[in-house]
């Protein structure tokens, strides 16, 4: 008999689960697909082999492998539910009052991305469980905050304008910068990744990074890594 799509999702979730043991817990109101999804892209994360790293990534992470970030998460995150964060724009989030829990929106379910891009925003919110460095808390986002194009910046992933939202960093370790860092050394010394893959991290960390609104921040990632993948791209 042929599963409907949704049972069959339920049953490679049930049939994922059985093999695995998994460090966090996920609500019952988080949808059964995503669940499945998450879990894959967790385990595509900790498959990653590298061959290097730079200084803030092996502060931060440790060097690009997959032990690493699967640590890095297991030890911030022990469940994850399901919210709307209190913004329609919101695509995840963690509360101070519950740290080891992250939330997702149905932002997170309803806007397709690539794998390395949701990792982006699992390990975004991962950084935010840090209680003992005030969650790594945003800055707010310069009005108008326009692009190299003059154009407004906006949201990757929503398309909303981010124009005096709490959507800015000014530190290289928050969330924004940490989860650049990452996709930038994954596009720089990941072994195993795909050309898709790295694609990928380079265009989404690259957007990220525009976030970062303080210029010593900045010039501070450019040293760490930015240049070091141009120069790899040459």
């Amino acid at each position: 008999m042929r599963l409907p799509m949704r049972a069959f999702a339920v049953a490679v979730l049930v049939s994922v689960l059985s093999s695995m043991s998994l460090a966090f817990t996920f609500d019952k109101d988080v949808p059964a697909d995503i669940q499945t999804q998450m879990i894959a892209d967790l385990n595509f994360i900790s498959s990653l082999q590298g061959n290097g790293a730079s200084k803030l990534h092996s502060y931060i992470y440790g060097q690009v492998n997959g032990g690493a970030y699967k640590n890095f998460f297991e030890t911030r995150v022990m469940a994850i539910g399901m919210s709307d964060c209190g913004s329609k724009f919101a695509v995840a989030c963690v509360s101070m009052f519950q740290p080891t829990k992250m939330w997702l929106t149905q932002n997170f379910i309803k806007f397709s991305h690539p794998q390395v891009a949701r990792m982006m925003v699992v390990y975004h919110e991962a950084r935010h469980t840090e209680v003992k460095n005030g969650n790594w808390s945003h800055a707010q986002c310069p009005k108008p905050f326009l692009g190299a194009d003059g154009q407004d910046m906006k949201s990757i992933w929503t398309g909303a304008k981010l124009e005096a939202q709490p959507a800015c960093d000014i530190t290289p370790l928050g969330s924004y910068g940490s989860s650049t860092i990452m996709l930038k050394n994954i596009q720089a010394f990941c072994a195993n990744c795909t050309d898709k893959v790295k694609m990928d991290a380079g265009i989404y960390a690259d957007d990220q990074f525009k976030r970062i609104i303080d210029e010593q921040a900045r010039q501070q990632m450019k040293d760490d890594i930015f240049h070091a993948v141009e120069f790899f791209r040459h």
